[in-house]
């Protein structure tokens, strides 16, 4: 499987967040859509998905400059950070600090990644490196609007219009509001993808572009996750060393059973709900499923788990309205050293 990194520029605001799982939903329909995207149909390309799967596509991540932000990995804060030579009340003061540092910079995947020696930041800090790379006008005009954070929530207000009436109501014909998330102007996110041999990364990057013209996510009818896609560049992210002992994940996965030492995570309920015609079925939701968030730390009993770049399983068996419906539950993931 080759690795490649997709660079993309967000046109719009985002009702869905920009995770793996739902990213590979969305190249599914693309695929269903048209069976010459990748030659072969949807169901060709499932076929084999539970040993072998086609493509595997991680969250977005914001890119700054000559860093690429990730999500700090779920482990204890002294897995991350040196409290060697320090009294209680010293740490218990950082610790208050360190856990609002929610993002790590990474610069290169060249080599061995610690994730104790690691540039970790929070929420402003973020917003910090990433205004310094905000041209001169667009930083004129955030610093009129103040802004506080690398995202923002907005609310917008909906309505429908009552035909007998011609106007807004109570019930069904209250107004309402759906939050969407915004990003700080001129953003651009990375998303990593795994292709296996039987695909090419041009067929996955018309269907990214199809995805980022017409959506995605919720509300893409209404405007809602638009993009476009910049730059692509071929990526390894196993330096496999001595030191390499661990795997940080890049989307939501459902891992392999008793394969791991030690697992670091916090859990993520995917509450699935069909999209395109199957929103209109009698049962547009799916089962949910449990799986381990972006930002866990899987340590392997055996080193052949670093002969794959992806580690997790496939999710079937999870809709009544489509029974043969698969889910991503495979995870591209960097190899790290965790000190445990």
């Amino acid at each position: 499987m080759k690795i490649y990194e997709i660079t993309i520029k967000p046109l719009s605001g985002f009702g869905t967040t920009l995770k793996g799982d739902t990213l590979f939903g969305h190249i599914c329909w693309q695929a269903a859509y048209d069976d010459g995207l990748f030659g072969r149909s949807i169901e060709s390309l499932l076929s084999n998905y539970s040993e072998n799967p086609f493509v595997v596509m991680s969250s977005a991540y914001p890119r700054l400059n000559e860093y690429t932000a990730f999500k700090s990995p779920d482990m204890p804060l002294d897995a991350l950070f040196d409290f060697e030579g320090k009294d209680k009340k010293e740490i218990l003061k950082e610790r208050k600090d360190l856990k609002k540092k929610n993002w790590m910079l990474i610069k290169t995947y060249d080599e061995t990644v610690s994730l104790r020696g690691l540039n970790y930041i929070s929420d402003s800090e973020l917003l910090e490196v990433a205004q310094k790379t905000l041209t001169e006008g667009t930083e004129r005009e955030l610093r009129k609007g103040s802004a506080d954070n690398f995202t923002a929530s907005f609310s917008q207000p909906h309505n429908t219009i009552s035909r007998i009436t011609g106007t807004t109501g109570s019930g069904m014909f209250a107004p309402y509001s759906i939050e969407q998330k915004v990003f700080l102007p001129e953003t651009e996110l990375v998303i990593f993808v795994g292709i296996d041999k039987s695909i090419s990364i041009e067929q996955v990057d018309r269907a990214l572009k199809k995805i980022g013209e017409f959506g995605y996510g919720r509300d893409a009818s209404t405007g809602l996750g638009r993009f476009d896609v910049c730059d692509i560049n071929k990526v390894d992210l196993l330096n496999n060393t001595d030191d390499t002992n661990a795997c940080y994940t890049l989307s939501p996965c459902v891992p392999g059973k008793e394969k791991y030492n030690n697992v670091y995570f916090s859990p993520f309920v995917r509450f699935g709900k069909h999209g395109d015609v199957f929103a209109k079925s009698g049962n547009p939701f799916k089962s949910p499923v449990i799986m381990a968030d972006e930002g866990a730390v899987f340590i392997p009993k055996t080193i052949d788990v670093f002969e794959k770049p992806y580690i997790g399983s496939s999710v079937t068996n999870i809709s009544k309205a489509e029974p043969g419906t698969v889910m991503q539950g495979y995870s591209l993931y960097i190899s790290v050293k965790a000190e445990v």
